[in-house]
This record gives C-alpha cells, structure tokens and sequence, in this order.
C-alpha cells in the first residue's frame, strides 16, 4: 500500500512540474501572445463601455470571444468607471494592460504611464438637429420601395452580427436597418474603412500646401538606403514595397503594430524594404500609418484638432473620434469611430468629389486620383485597388455597377459608393471572416431594388 501512495505522489508531483513549467514556458515564451490578447481585450471593453455605453461582459462574450478567440475568455476585466480606464489580465494577474478613456480622443494601449502625455479631452460638438432631413440633421424619411426594404431587413443578407446597414439615395437616406442593442445613435469601429479617412485628411493636407503627392525622402531614417525612393503616391497606392503581411491572427505583423508597441509610426518607418518602391501591390495598414505621421508632421502644432475640425465638423460627423496611440500619432489605419450616419456623410462626401455644402475641401480632381485604378493591383480581373486607399469593386469581381468604389474593413465591414446611381451602401457589424458570409448579396440586391 506505501508503495502505490509513493508511486501515485511521485506521478502526482511529475504532473505537477509538468504543469508548472509549462504554465513558465507559456508565460516566458509567449509572453508577446499573452500582452497582445489582454491589450486588444482591455482596448475593446474601454470603447464599447465609455463610448458606445455597452455592458462590458456582454463585450467580452460577443465581441471577443465568440467572434475574435475564446481564448479571451480566460482575460478578467476591470472596468474603472471614475478614471474611465480598463484593465485586463489572463485570470486578473498575468500579462496585464490597460487602455485609457479621453473624452473626444476614444481609448488609447498605455504601456507607461509615466511617460505617455494624456491629450487634453476634445468634448463633441453638439449632435445635428432632430428635426432636419439627413445629412444636415438626423430626420430620416424612407423610401416606400418594398423591394429595397425587404433586401436590408432580410436576416439571411444581413448576415450574423450586422449592427447597421444604411442606404443613401441621391444624398437623402431611403434605408436603414439596426441588430439588436444597436441603434442610429451607437458608435461603430471602421476598422480598414479608416484608411479612406486618411486619404481624405492626406488631400486636405495637400490642399493646404504641406504635402505633394510626389514628395520622396519622407523620413531622416530611410537616408541612403532604397526606402528613401518612397512616396507619398506609392504609399496611397500600398504599392511603398515595405515588408510587411496583412495576415490576420495573434502575432502578426497588425497585430504587433496595433497592440504591442507605443509608437506605432516608428514601427512601420522601420520595416526594411522588400521589392521596389510603386513596383508591387502590398496591402498594409503600415503604410496608412506612415501616411497618418507625415499629414501630421506636415500640418505641425494643429494637427491634434486638424481632423475634426477640416473634415469632422464640416460634414457634420458629431460622433466621430479618431484615436491616436501612445506616441501621439493617429490610427489611421483602422480605429475611426462613427455613427452609421456619420460614415454615411463622409462617404456620400467621396461621391460628391470632396464638396461638402457648395464648398470644395478637397484639391479638384483628388477624389478621382483616389479612385483611379493602381495598374499593379490587378489580380487577373482587372485592379482591386484605387490610388488613394480605397478598393474597387470589378477588380474584386463583385457583380456591382463598374464605377463602384468601396471602403472595407475587418469582421466585414463595407460602404459601396457608385457615383453612376448616385447611391451609398453601408454595412457594419462583426462577423468572423471563416463562416463564408459575403457583403456581395446584399448590395447586389439593393442595386437591384432600383437604382
């Protein structure tokens, strides 16, 4: 009988060193894995909770675990609602971080608290009048066409996890349509949407005489070596040749950008050159970055407030929040935040050529730069991709008119601008990117519905 018990306590203690060591090895070994979860955990929650006004369990499940890992389930969150900050741990004590809530500026990753310089809050302007037709105000009149209607409100086209799916006609909304908990006034993160963003601010920035889309050497870093050929056209284009793979997962090259370094810029300015510059097609939210620093540079001491007050406040987005890193530079790769309605007024401002009220505040002509094609993008159908951070929609093969133009973004987000019927198409919301759901459906069927 001792016996077995020694067997049984040796076997036991075995199992236990097992355990032990590799609990070290997972936190040692994959310590980077580990910060990028709790991070991109503790990043979500602080926007859905202080800027959408979500539940944060409710985040964590829907969110996070059931469309992001499940991996996410073993992360406790904290939710500090008197300094608006999150924080989030693997079971509240291994790879900790937090993000920090400003009002105005949305939610940035602290590694160190010390030395990041909090923003001052940039409250939002005062949200449109209730009682003026949209875009002007937020009074919506739908159209009575019961085809339109039955294609957005068709569960099957809207796919899982639609949280709002709009249509603008001739610049008046005639569709809209929301998933539960979500409504006209929540927030919504673009993702890569964002970068369309960051081509509009790009232009706005060369309307002002800062920048010229053919300027090169763009950083004292690339000086003697091949990058200093970039420009700021091959960078619209993502054809700027730096190393770099869009892959989705842990950790990956957005993933390490977005949620395991303070200065996000310095990150893609240091990715070394793999094929020469305006030579090859790469998509990259490196390069939108690099764009966000150099209209930031170029504009200098404003550039702070320079988005919502040239673009924001002038196409009347009172939602919209564009949050910056700790370094201070600007997510333009995918973290803008808006209403529906609001991504609907920028967009509809594409489909005017950047003329917003009878005022044109972007260069004549740069929104048809943006929407030329990139000849190196083809992929066999013709190119996918525009000058200016944006895709269209006949190299991608959607059977969509051939002027559509369209904005896309992670967990499926799309607005579709076809300039030829002077619509908008809008679908937001997250849905996992390996179920096969496609976006193409939907707007086929509402082209169809007679426009």
């Amino acid at each position: 009988m001792r016996w077995a018990l020694r067997i049984f306590g040796i076997v036991v203690g075995i199992l236990a060193l097992a355990v032990v060591g590799l609990a070290g090895w997972i936190v040692i070994a994959r310590q980077d894995a580990l910060q990028l979860v709790s991070a991109a955990a503790a990043k979500t929650v602080c926007w859905n909770v202080f800027m959408a006004g979500r539940d944060a369990d409710a985040i964590v499940q829907a969110d996070l675990v059931a469309v992001e890992h499940p991996i996410f389930r073993w992360v406790k969150i904290d939710v500090n609602a008197a300094d608006h900050r999150v924080d989030a741990g693997f079971f509240g004590l291994i790879a900790e971080r937090h993000a920090q809530y400003v009002e105005g500026r949305g939610c940035t990753n602290v590694q160190n608290d010390q030395s990041w310089k909090r923003p001052a809050a940039q409250p939002l302007p005062r949200a449109a009048s209730a009682d003026a037709l949209w875009p002007a105000g937020e009074k919506v009149e739908l159209s009575e066409n019961t085809r339109l209607q039955s294609a957005v409100n068709d569960p099957a086209l809207q796919g899982p996890g639609m949280r709002a799916i709009l249509v603008v006609h001739d610049g008046r909304i005639v569709a809209e349509a929301y998933g539960p908990g979500f409504t006209a006034a929540t927030p919504l993160q673009g993702w890569s949407m964002t970068k369309s963003v960051t081509a509009a601010l790009v232009g706005m920035a060369i309307r002002d005489g800062k920048l010229s889309l053919d300027r090169k050497h763009l950083f004292p870093q690339w000086a003697g070596d091949g990058r200093s050929e970039i420009s700021i056209a091959d960078l619209m284009a993502m054809t700027g040749g730096l190393k770099w793979s869009e892959d989705q997962g842990r950790i990956t090259d957005p993933g390490r950008m977005e949620y395991l370094v303070r200065d996000t810029a310095a990150f893609a300015r240091d990715l070394p050159l793999d094929t020469p510059p305006g030579t090859r097609f790469n998509y990259s939210s490196a390069q939108s970055v690099l764009l966000t620093r150099l209209w930031q540079d170029a504009v200098g001491e404003g550039a702070p407030s320079y988005p919502r007050e040239r673009l924001f406040n002038p196409l009347g987005m009172t939602s919209a929040v564009l949050e910056a890193d700790e370094a201070g530079t600007f997510r333009g790769e995918g973290f803008l935040f808006a209403t529906a309605r609001d991504w609907a007024r920028f967009s509809e401002f594409l489909r005017l050529g950047g003329e917003w009220n009878g005022q044109q505040l972007l260069p004549p002509g740069f929104v048809d730069y943006m929407r030329s094609p990139s000849p190196v993008s083809d992929e066999g159908h013709g190119p996918v991709y525009g000058r200016g951070q944006i895709w269209l929609a006949k190299g991608q093969g959607f059977d969509l008119p051939a002027d559509t133009v369209m904005m896309q973004g992670h967990l499926r987000q799309v607005i579709a601008i076809i300039p030829s019927r002077k619509l908008v198409i809008l679908r937001m919301g997250l849905t996992r990117e390996d179920i096969g759901f496609s976006n193409a459906k939907l707007l086929r069927a509402i082209v169809a519905a007679g426009f």
